[in-house]
């Protein structure tokens, strides 16, 4: 078999919707975008969410609607991909990277405290494989240390505290309590990247929740000329009869989506339950499977939580850097691709030019060097699945003794 790590799973209705839109006459920014918007928030019950062309376009203008950028601080996690961190620095910020605890991969929330001064403007927590955070103990440090919280400007008068900005890139559809991931920070932002769950071929979105303080609609059009080049008017607006006049209110940037993409994301969405119910029989059948071995392995399911089942990672216990390694070639000459999540910012030539190291982070190194991830995505076949457990087996039989 040749079984790759993350194909998209895209049907006849996606390929259909976005036949419409070239149909339709328009493929950039139009009906098809607003009514992919409204469909996001009506699946996750937030008032508004805004498309984008990434997470990362997401994140970046969430941190300038919130006017953080030279002079601030933003904490972030040593183990995430660089795009958590690489928007701090965009707007000119000061990423404060911080261990991960020992026994997850979602930071070390006892020692957090220590990172928050009177620079602190936000946290961007990471909901890594699509697994919620544990965002009450988030709030709860940033409330022991409200006393620290200088705001600039209004929006963050509002809040009165550190703002919580989660990257949950991995994680649309997750719930926690009855409730879907876009309800636990104060902003959340999703990637719909080609190997994402759900799939807009790129893309992204954020939502936020609603705040006494904050007009929803004037937050939208904020999102709007940001991602726009400050214009005033979208094309949708402007092909209305006599409606051609518009300002630039600023010298902006450009990452909207188009209705092409929105398009794959309708037809996703209509069909996303399914797939969610797909990666979770997928990630019972490797915890079956692999529950005999010495591993370690994340937990994506149980009475009060569901994640999104975006990744599924094998830690297998006791090896190192070059015998992981090893393990992933073994497997990839059984045909099966995999893939290691990830590298740990300290370890990147951009972080260590800026003075990090990756030995303040072990907990973050222990993490990273025996992790391997297993392919899963919900075009898997019962029988590929077969194939894979039974090469995992063969191979991690070695590391028993």
């Amino acid at each position: 078999m040749n079984i790759p790590f993350s194909p998209p799973d895209i049907g006849e209705k996606e390929i259909q919707l976005v036949c419409d839109a070239l149909r339709s006459g328009w493929i950039t920014t139009g009906p098809k975008t607003k009514e992919f918007e409204n469909k996001i928030s009506e699946y996750i019950g937030t008032s508004k969410t805004v498309c984008l062309n990434s997470a990362t376009a997401a994140m970046e203008l969430t941190l300038r609607v919130l006017g953080i950028g030279a002079g601030d601080e933003v904490i972030v996690p040593a183990y995430t991909y660089t795009a958590t961190c690489s928007v701090i620095c965009h707007v000119g910020a000061k990423p404060v990277i911080v261990d991960i605890s020992r026994d997850s991969h979602q930071m070390d929330y006892e020692n957090l405290d220590g990172f928050f001064t009177e620079k602190t403007k936000a946290i961007m927590p990471v909901d890594l494989a699509g697994i919620p955070c544990d965002y009450d103990k988030i709030f709860d440090c940033i409330e022991r240390n409200k006393f620290k919280f200088r705001a600039d400007n209004d929006i963050q008068r509002g809040f009165g505290r550190v703002i919580v900005v989660a990257d949950c890139a991995h994680g649309f559809g997750a719930e926690r309590s009855g409730k879907k991931s876009g309800n636990f920070a104060d902003f959340t932002c999703f990637s719909f990247h080609a190997v994402k769950n759900l799939t807009t071929a790129e893309g992204g979105a954020v939502t936020w929740r609603n705040q006494d303080f904050i007009d929803n609609e004037k937050l939208y059009k904020e999102y709007m000329n940001l991602s726009l080049h400050g214009q005033t008017k979208d094309a949708l607006n402007k092909n209305r009869p006599g409606a051609w006049e518009y300002d630039i209110v600023a010298p902006y940037y450009k990452c909207n989506m188009t209705d092409i993409q929105a398009a794959i994301g309708l037809g996703q969405l209509e069909r996303y339950e399914e797939m969610l119910k797909r990666r979770h029989e997928i990630i019972a059948r490797y915890d079956n499977a692999l529950s005999p071995f010495k591993v370690t392995l994340l937990k994506h399911s149980d009475s009060d939580m569901r994640s999104s089942g975006h990744l599924y990672f094998m830690r297998v216990d006791g090896i190192k850097e070059e015998e992981r390694n090893d393990i992933i070639v073994q497997f990839a000459e059984r045909g099966i691709a995999t893939n290691v999540h990830y590298k740990p910012l300290p370890m990147l030539t951009a972080y260590k030019n800026m003075g990090f190291s990756i030995k303040d982070y072990p907990n973050a190194f222990s993490a990273y060097e025996n992790e391997i991830t297993l392919p899963l995505y919900s075009r898997l076949t019962d029988e590929e699945v077969d194939y894979i457990v039974c090469n995992a087996a063969d191979i991690l039989k070695e590391y028993m003794r």
